[in-house]
This record gives C-alpha cells, sequence and structure tokens, in this order.
C-alpha cells in the first residue's frame, strides 16, 4: 500500500538541473532511478502526475512520460489505473555464487558469526575498536569499590545511583539538564532501543527510520511487527521530506543516528535537529536519537552540535547512549535519557528481559566517565589515523570508488560504482577480507552499491584489507553479470 508521495517541485528538487544528455526521457528516467537505488527516494512512494513533474522541471509532458515509461519498463516504477505511479524494485537478481536455502555470504554480519579462525583474516564486518588506556585503572578502581555493593542484591534495575550521577552529568555538561531519575542504564544501546521498541510501539505501528541505518534497529522493529517508514540519507537529511513522510505514514516514532551518523559518517546540523523536533511534534510521535557515537569527533576540540534533545521542550526526545564504542564494546552498557514518568515505565517494562545490569561493568563505566576527556582524545587520534590510512589505501588501489571523509565516527561509506556489493562480500571472505554490503543496512534491498568499511583497526591492517578487496572487486568484475532465476509454472 502507497502511503507516502512527493510532489512535483519536491522532486524536481531531488533531481537537480535537467540533464544534459540527449534524449532528455533516458537521462530522468537514470536520475529517478539513482534516487531509488541509494535510498533518497523510497520504495512505494507515489511519484507526481506527468503534468506537474513536466511543470517543475520545465520540460514536456511527452518527455516525462517516456521516463516514466522506460521506468516502468526496468521494474522501478508501477502503476495502476487510478492510483497512480509509485516506486518499486525489480524483480530480485540472485547471485551466481548465492548458496541454496539460505541467505548469501555478505548477510551474515555482527559477532554471531564470527570470523574464520584464522591469524590473517581482516574482518572489517564489526565497527568497536579495543579498550583505551585507561581501562587497566579504571577497571582496577571499580573492583576496589565493588565490596561497597556486594553486601546488597545486585539489582537495580534503573541501574547504580553513581552511574546515573555521572550520565545525567554529561548531559548538564552538553547543555541538557538531567536529573539521575531521567536516566534508565540498560545492558547495552541495543538492550535500551528494544526496550523503547516493546514499550512505546504496537504491532503495526509506523517507524521512520533512516536509510542507511543500524542493522540491528531494524532487526528490533522487525520482530516488534512495526511498519518501517523509510527516508534517505545518502546526501544527508532532508527534513522537508522527512515531515511529510511523518505526518504521511502517522509514524509513532522516528529513530535516528544524527552525531556521525552509521553508516554514512554524517553530523545533522543545528537548524535541522530543531526542524526534526518539530516534524516529531507536527506528527505526534517520539524522536528516538541514537547517540553511540557522538563523543567521537576527530577533533576533540572542534566546536560539538547541540544534542537532539536540546531543541526539546515536551519530553518528545528520548536519546540513547552506549559505552562500547568509546569506551569498550565488552562492557555491555547503555542508556536511556528520558522524562521521569517514562524513565519509571522503562523500569518496569524491563524485568521480563533482565532484572538489570551488572554491577562491575556499571562501575568500570562510571570511573571511565570520569576519565571521559583522555578517552576522547585517545580515541580521535588513534581512529584520525586509520581514517587517512584506509582512504589513501582506497585512492590507490581503488581509484573507482566514491566516499567522503567523516568529520567523527568509525566508518567510510563507500559507493563501489555497481550494485554487486553482495557479491563483493562474498568474494572478499575468500580473499581474506570481511565487510558488510550496503543492503544490510536498508529495509527494503536497495544500497547494493555500497559497502561500510569501519576504521577501527590499524593502518597496516587496513592497507592489506585494501588490497585484498582490490582483488576480490576485479573478480566480481570479471564475472558474468547476475542473470534472473528462470520462473516455473
Amino acid at each position: 500500500m502507497v502511503t507516502r508521495y512527493v510532489s512535483g517541485p519536491q522532486l524536481a528538487r531531488l533531481l537537480g538541473d535537467v540533464p544534459r544528455e540527449r534524449p532528455v526521457y533516458g537521462a530522468l528516467a537514470r536520475s529517478v532511478r539513482a534516487l531509488v537505488l541509494d535510498g533518497r527516494l523510497a520504495l512505494r512512494t507515489r511519484l507526481p502526475a506527468e503534468r506537474d513533474l513536466a511543470s517543475a522541471l520545465g520540460v514536456s509532458r511527452t518527455t516525462v512520460t517516456a521516463a516514466y515509461d522506460l521506468l516502468r519498463e526496468e521494474g522501478y516504477v508501477e502503476s495502476r489505473q487510478g492510483a497512480g505511479t509509485w516506486t518499486a524494485l525489480p524483480p530480485v537478481r540472485m547471485s551466481m555464487t548465492e548458496p541454496r536455502g539460505g541467505p548469501p555470504t555478505g548477510g551474515r554480519f555482527g559477532r554471531a558469526y564470527p570470523a574464520p579462525d584464522d591469524p590473517e583474516f581482516i574482518d572489517l564486518g564489526c565497527a568497536t575498536p579495543g579498550a583505551p588506556a585507561a581501562f587497566g585503572e579504571a577497571v582496577a578502581a571499580a573492583v576496589a569499590e565493588l565490596p561497597r555493593y556486594s553486601t546488597g542484591p545486585g539489582y537495580e534495575p534503573a541501574g547504580l545511583a553513581c552511574l546515573r550521577e555521572e550520565i545525567a552529568a554529561g548531559y548538564a555538561a552538553r547543555g541538557i539538564p538531567t536529573r539521575p531519575d531521567q536516566i534508565v542504564v540498560t545492558t547495552g544501546a541495543q538492550h535500551a532501543f528494544t526496550l523503547l521498541v516493546h514499550t512505546l510501539v504496537e504491532p503495526g505501528d509506523a517507524v521512520l527510520v533512516e536509510r542507511p541505518t543500524y542493522p540491528h534497529a531494524l532487526g528490533a522493529l522487525r520482530r516488534r511487527g512495526a511498519r518501517l517508514v523509510t527516508a534517505g540519507v545518502n546526501e544527508g537529511w532532508d527534513l522537508e521530506l522527512i515531515a511529510g513522510t511523518m505526518r504521511q505514514a502517522a509514524v509513532r516514532m522516528a529513530y535516528t543516528i544524527p552525531d556521525f551518523q552509521n553508516p554514512t559518517g554524517f553530523l545533522m546540523s543545528g537548524a535541522d535537529r530543531a526542524a526534526l523536533v518539530d516534524a516529531a511534534r507536527g506528527a505526534d510521535a517520539f524522536a528516538v536519537t541514537d547517540e553511540t557515537f557522538a563523543e567521537l569527533a576527530h577533533d576533540p576540540d572542534a566546536p560539538a552540535e547541540p544534542l537532539l534533545a536540546s531543541y526539546d521542550t515536551g519530553g518528545r526526545v528520548i536519546s540513547v547512549g552506549s559505552a562500547s564504542k568509546l569506551f569498550w564494546g565488552g562492557l555491555r552498557i547503555g542508556w536511556i535519557r528520558t522524562t521521569a514518568p517514562l524513565a519509571r515505565r522503562l523500569v518496569l517494562a524491563r524485568e521480563p528481559f533482565d532484572m538489570a545490569s551488572p554491577v562491575l561493568d556499571q562501575l568500570i563505566v562510571a570511573e571511565l566517565l570520569r576519565r571521559v576527556a583522555e578517552v576522547r582524545e585517545e580515541r580521535a587520534a588513534a581512529l584520525l589515523a586509520s581514517r587517512d590510512a584506509l582512504a589513501a589505501a582506497l585512492r590507490e588501489r581503488l581509484p573507482g570508488w566514491a566516499f567522503r571523509l567523516p568529520d567523527g565516527g568509525m566508518s567510510l561509506w563507500a559507493r563501489i560504482g555497481a550494485p554487486v556489493a553482495t557479491r563483493l562480500a562474498e568474494a572478499a571472505e575468500r580473499h581474506g577480507v570481511r565487510v558488510v554490503p550496503g543492503p544490510v543496512f536498508a529495509a527494503d534491498g536497495v544500497l547494493e552499491d555500497y559497502v561500510r568499511l569501519p576504521y577501527v583497526l590499524p593502518p597496516d591492517a587496513l592497507r592489506t584489507a585494501v588490497e585484498r578487496l582490490a582483488a576480490a572487486f576485479r573478480e566480481v568484475e570479471a564475472a558474468p553479470a547476475a542473470r534472473p532465476l528462470p520462473a516455473y509454472v
């Protein structure tokens, strides 16, 4: 069912200037196809009438009709008399190397699929660094503090008071006054988001998600039975389209990563943050902001954008934080910042899942938060060196790939120039390196010409990884084109 639409002026703005190539209808069709494939134009979006788009672009209606006809022939739009024309994807084309009875190799991502038992294998599937230099001291201090807590039951469903105080102080330092009773400590950010989904979203509710976005968030929403509504962010956030989408789809929640977005690395501007909160208010929706990467600017002294909650006056913005990226993935500690009444609801709602988070882990995170400036500087120096090494290796070995250098976060989002990302991931594993293809980060099967490349490993490892990726890419380019599976009737 089509639940959203773009007007003629909106689509004209996305398309930009009328292409100079001839025939114009072919170039126009290619531009619309590119918007669909890179996620900026969501699937099942109703396109403007031919007359309206022609007027907005300043071309003849015949040109737009021919472009729509070509897109319909290719499978990128569908039409029905009386219902209009909407975006689609062609029938699924299978990789020649896709195994029967299971997903392609490139679909296996995350720590549930460990890397091969080979010390030479390079895993770029996980964007998490090792522990910082201050970790040992923090552990020792936490262990020394542990006896104060070991005489009690050890269950603090909202989290240890000392940790909630440190987290609240961190928000206050970023200009958001916060009390400890507004904080709920969770067993990681994924647990925090899943808890929010189960508390605030009912099966069938519409939830806005970015495309691309964090794959495990998509998994939590699918398991809840939410209806996913996408907003493309490959070129940044288009708040006019996002606001319209939120109203049209009547979304219950919007999940966004405004701080060094995963995987694109974009940083949302202050104006866009204010507009996003206004859009959530207009749609009567919650805005869940994932701040997992918020402390990972590559220049720790650079002015930081205000957090999304800075623009909220009605408790509509809910913040999710994590210790895993800044400190260490083995510390399964996250948190939620919200209103005190909702925090109490969340504490009660978590009991069927887990009673409380580990005490020792919470004490370690509290100690590390007291050293946060030191850890932030260490992370920034290491990530910047690895980012630049990865970028230099890509420019040398894979000059046809396109990417931008983010100012924070942990990944490059690389456009590889052909819709073969899943096949590339399969070939890369055979060459001794794991990457995650673009479709894993999308809700609807697009982004086949992107891969995510984390730069959490040392520069030498990243240079070797790119050499192997280049060999895998040559193999994929030389292979026969994928063909559709035959239909049997």
